[in-house]
């Protein structure tokens, strides 16, 4: 199976058995791709002219659907998997590399420039006359070394899915005096973005030499708006200091063929791009352009989100500093309702879709008798709800404390569908504020209905948690994934994002970052050390703790047999 990166608003268009043509369309935010039932079989031939990447015809199509991406999802990608069993391989299309080994050894490993290349020239690395590096008893990274996805095996089970292993390497691809690189940052801001961004530019120069390095102002769209700032070791010496980016960042703008135009005109060859999913799916769009013009660019990734949402990797960074200081507000929080009788601190925390944050703010804290996160339903009234929970916990200790993550509930507060269809420039939903709204139903409920005074005091930091500068523990990662990329981009190394994979850094394929979303488990144990922690009932009735249960046992399943997810095939067998 052949999998094809199908950008932003294609349609592409299928013949079908009975003559008729259905165009489907891939964008941001959907639940699946194709919203078809795995029992309509049909049989689809795509022609020549479907202009996927000049792709020539294809004898079957099947598109994956994931049911872990039921909650939605922000990516800019998805995969269609076309079956080419029976013709040719288009020369356009990139194969994810898979070596596999004994014991059931699966390596994905990572594009490289000479994967199109051919007869490229290497050269010595510089690493080997730094003065730095003459301490270190191995220079350099193994060919073979290689970080095991999962570290937990069966004695008889397989060794599983491995990645490649980070580090510099022994010849290198790059003349230093040839490189010129770009680094842009996307999205929304996160502790570390500016940490990231110097360790890139130290790293190129004291490391391989490189003087030529410009930063995008203003995310994808500076590319094309020919927007640069000149960076070098003396402009970012002291920015780790301070919050947000100072390449400036937007979301959207991302035009492929404008973007690979520009880098192919200034003479970019090393693109250094930082951001979450969906910017991470756009690098992917923009490593399949240049490798379709033949360009020698290596296309390098540095995964980023608040939210601690992206697959694969440990954590992203900036996430221990927003948590670090979601513990100011919830601390703030329990003093102001231990303070006064019936008082109730409402802390709303940063997480559109993963409630990482908010739970693991919570763990620390101590403090808090109640989180709300996107991936547990909740109900307010009735038994078992959160307003019988409020009013047993207030008569037990007088006061308490409630996390709410910003994705929670929204299907309680959402009273029209418009409002669910909202999207900002990224694709990503709306949220409506939960915060406030739950604020006022808790105080109606209890001043109206059970005639009971309470005094809740609600406390919003979302955006000062993101705003502010890594600490010591994230700057400390940043620096080893700046790095990491750029010593995989002086290697050849294209098509990746570099991450922390158990505790090793690694260089992982573009598609294993943003085929889903990493989100809180409500059957694992974590969520089960939380519930211990705050004593708060579950809000879950007894068969929708089955289904979750069901649920996660086929996804564990899925996972170890090495799928990343069902498969609603529209193809007919013969």
């Amino acid at each position: 199976m052949d999998s094809v990166i199908a950008p932003l608003g294609l349609f592409i268009p299928l013949s079908c058995n009975n003559n008729k043509k259905k165009s489907y369309y891939c964008h941001y935010n959907s639940n699946h791709i194709l919203n078809i039932s795995s029992k309509n079989k049909i049989r689809f031939s795509v022609p020549s002219s479907a202009g996927i990447f000049n792709l020539k015809k294809f004898t079957a199509v099947s598109f994956r659907y994931d049911h872990r991406y039921r909650r939605g999802s922000s990516d800019c990608l998805r995969r269609a998997v076309m079956d080419s069993s029976n013709s040719a391989s288009s020369p356009d299309m990139q194969k994810p590399k898979i070596v596999t080994g004994p014991g059931g050894y699966v390596l994905e490993d990572v594009p490289h420039l000479s994967d199109y290349i051919p007869d490229l020239p290497t050269y010595p690395n510089p690493l080997q006359d730094n003065p730095a590096y003459s301490v270190v008893k191995q220079y350099f990274v193994h060919v073979d070394d290689t970080v095991p996805q999962k570290i937990v095996v069966h004695k008889d089970g397989p060794r599983g899915v491995h990645f490649r292993r980070a580090g510099p390497r022994q010849r290198v691809y790059f003349d230093s005096d040839e490189v010129h690189a770009c680094i842009v940052t996307c999205g929304g801001l996160c502790p570390g973005l500016n940490t990231v961004i110097r360790e890139i530019v130290c790293g190129l120069y004291h490391m391989y030499g490189v003087k030529k390095v410009l930063g995008i102002d203003g995310g994808y769209r500076g590319f094309y708006a020919k927007n640069t700032v000149h960076l070098d070791p003396k402009v970012v010496n002291d920015i780790h200091k301070r919050g947000g980016t100072i390449l400036g960042t937007s979301r959207g703008g991302h035009d492929t063929l404008k973007i690979v135009d520009s880098i192919q005109d200034r003479g970019i060859n090393q693109v250094y791009i930082i951001g979450g999913d969906g910017t991470q799916g756009g690098a992917a769009v923009i490593f399949e352009e240049i490798r379709r013009r033949g360009l020698k660019v290596s296309v390098v990734g540095i995964p980023k989100t608040i939210d601690n949402d992206i697959p694969v990797i440990d954590k992203s960074f900036g996430f221990d500093t927003a948590v670090e200081e979601a513990q100011r507000a919830i601390n703030a929080a329990h003093v102001e309702a231990d303070s006064i009788e019936n008082g109730i601190g409402l802390v709303k925390l940063m997480g559109r879709y993963s409630g990482f944050i908010a739970m693991y703010a919570t763990l620390a804290s101590r403090d808090v008798d109640c989180c709300l996160i996107p991936e547990s339903p909740f109900y307010l009234e009735g038994p078992g709800g959160l307003f019988e929970y409020i009013d047993k916990r207030l008569k037990e200790n007088g006061h308490m404390v409630i996390v709410i993550a910003e994705g929670a509930g929204q299907e309680l507060l959402s009273e029209s569908i418009q409002s669910m269809t909202l999207k900002d420039a990224s694709g990503n939903k709306l949220l409506q504020d939960v915060g406030l709204w739950i604020s006022q139903r808790i105080k109606d409920y209890f001043t109206k209905q059970r005639k009971i005074p309470i005094n809740l005091k609600y406390i919003d930091p979302t955006y000062m948690i993101r705003a502010i500068p890594s600490n010591a523990s994230d700057n400390v990662y940043c620096t080893l994934l700046a790095q990491s990329a750029v010593h995989g981009a002086m290697a050849g190394y294209t098509g990746f994002t570099s991450g922390l994979v158990n505790g090793r850094q690694t260089y992982i394929p573009f598609y294993r970052i943003i085929e889903k979303r990493n989100s809180v488990v409500i059957t694992d144990r974590m969520w089960a050390r939380l519930l211990s922690s705050t004593n708060q009932p579950s809000f879950l009735c007894f068969k929708d703790s089955i289904e979750d249960t069901g649920d996660e046992e086929q996804s564990n399943q899925l996972l170890e047999n090495g799928h990343c997810g069902e498969e609603d095939s529209l193809i007919s067998k013969r």
